[in-house]
């Protein structure tokens, strides 16, 4: 499922498909979700992992809230891979993609009008599909929440 979907007719393209959990079924891994990173351009094409946390995807929901020009979103950060999304007046996008171990790259994208509506869809799917089913209890200790689907 896309999180994240963004190109332009001059194809540029960059893809966030979260593919599932990252460790079904183990408490301390269960929440956290895996997603390849999908970046084409004529320069570049490369497929990353990136490792979503559910405090990235409120701070990704925050920055589309607030994302106009000369303002930014990010998706990621300093555990590896991050995504810096930037709005420019014209409302293109300049996006950093920095990987510590392999890569970092900028590319720009000029998406449709309406991406950030159908990106809060996303990530509303993106949550119902893998909704948050365990509870921290403490610095490193996790237990199933009451809501957990069986």
């Amino acid at each position: 499922m896309n999180l994240i979907d963004l190109g332009d007719a001059d194809g540029n393209r960059c893809v966030v498909r979260v593919t599932g959990r990252y460790q079904p079924g183990v408490p301390a891994g269960h929440d956290i979700l895996h997603a390849d990173v999908l970046v084409s351009a004529s320069f570049v094409d490369a497929r990353l992992e990136l490792y979503i946390l559910r405090q990235d995807l409120d701070t990704w929901q925050h920055d589309l809230t607030r994302l106009a020009p000369g303002k930014g979103a990010t998706i990621g950060g300093d555990r590896g891979l991050s995504l810096d999304f930037f709005m420019h007046e014209n409302r293109t996008l300049a996006l950093m993609v920095q990987d510590p171990d392999r890569m970092s790259l900028a590319l720009g994208i000029a998406p449709q009008e309406t991406w950030i509506q159908d990106h809060h869809q996303r990530l509303d799917q993106v949550r119902e599909t893998w909704p948050s089913e365990v509870v921290g209890t403490g610095p490193t200790t996790y237990e199933w929440n009451s809501n957990r689907r069986a």
